[in-house]
């Protein structure tokens, strides 16, 4: 009886691990885009290659209903939340080293149990109260406020950061009453619209091979959402959550073969501080299962403007169980 738990566990920490890879690998191609094109110019093309599989999702679901949000201003707030979170993510991956923005991001679980107790009347105790603080004094430690020079990127990283965790506790308080295809169309409508109205002031000519790396982008992005679907399939959050940590891995890796950047020794102090509070945030919800676990309960990861949000998908597949 325990050999099947143990094995799904296991698949569902692979499937997890391939996820972030993917996201990582998705990453790497928005920043060598980055150094020619605009964040608003790829986040465009990255969207428009995504509409076509994510318009065959939407299809696909036979909710009834109009798609007029039963709640207009929490919705119109979530899309502007995710919009502004993908264009200042693409923006610092673009500017800065792949292990300086990962750990900013890494703060996303971290704002997401701050804003869980206004928004959502989370009750959040002193424990985990005092594991987000320790988390922030790891992200002061990566920006190395004083000892480097903080640029817009920084800060873009930080408000992408804070953006994603907006919208995932929005996600969360409107998820249950909103159809699939209203919460996955409205912010890729606007991505597509908006980028698309800033475009004629950034653009600039894509070469055949750059245009293919948008549609790499795109289609990373969905797989990754895909493996990412199977691994809490497979697995409780309690194991998949903690396995977006290997994107430093990766970001290390691909920095020094690809960009020839080095992890400062700062960054990995800091980098650990992060990780270990936010692993000792979702390990301390996995304990009071219930309403309080605004960490596990966040399905998808923020600032991928072309690829859905996991969370409908995976409450659709229980409700028919």
């Amino acid at each position: 009886m325990t050999d099947q738990p143990q094995s799904s566990a296991l698949r569902g920490a692979i499937y997890a691990l391939l996820a972030f890879a993917a996201f990582s690998s998705h990453d790497v191609v928005v920043k060598i885009l980055g150094a020619t094109y605009s964040p608003f110019q790829i986040i465009f093309f990255t969207v428009l290659f995504g509409f076509p599989v994510l318009t065959i999702m939407m299809i696909a679901d036979k909710q009834g209903g109009s798609m007029r949000p039963v709640m207009p201003w929490w919705t119109a707030a979530r899309t502007l939340a995710n919009t502004l979170a993908a264009g200042c993510v693409f923006f610092a991956f673009s500017q800065l080293p792949l292990t300086q923005v990962y750990p900013i991001l890494f703060a996303t679980p971290l704002l997401v149990t701050v804003l869980a107790i206004p928004m959502l009347g989370e009750r959040v105790g002193i424990h985990r109260i005092s594991a987000v603080l320790v988390g922030l004094v790891g992200v002061v430690v990566v920006m190395q406020p004083g000892q480097a020079e903080l640029t817009l990127a920084h800060a873009a990283a930080l408000v992408g950061a804070i953006a994603g965790a907006f919208a995932s506790i929005i996600m969360r308080k409107i998820g249950s009453r909103e159809r699939v295809v209203v919460v996955q169309l409205y912010p890729l409508i606007v991505n597509f619209v908006l980028m698309g109205a800033l475009l004629p002031f950034v653009y600039v000519p894509v070469e055949l091979i750059d245009m293919a790396a948008n549609a790499v982008a795109a289609a990373l992005a969905l797989a990754a959402t895909g493996f990412l679907f199977l691994a809490y399939r497979s697995a409780p959050a309690v194991i998949v959550a903690p396995m977006q940590y290997s994107q430093i891995i990766w970001a290390s890796i691909f920095g020094v073969l690809i960009f020839g950047e080095t992890l400062e020794r700062v960054t990995i102090y800091g980098t650990a501080i992060i990780i270990l509070s936010g692993l000792y945030i979702v390990l301390r919800e996995d304990k009071k299962p219930g309403s309080t676990q605004p960490v596990l309960r966040t399905r998808s990861r923020a600032a991928t403007p072309g690829a859905p949000r996991l969370a409908p998908w995976l409450h659709r597949k229980r409700d028919k169980k």
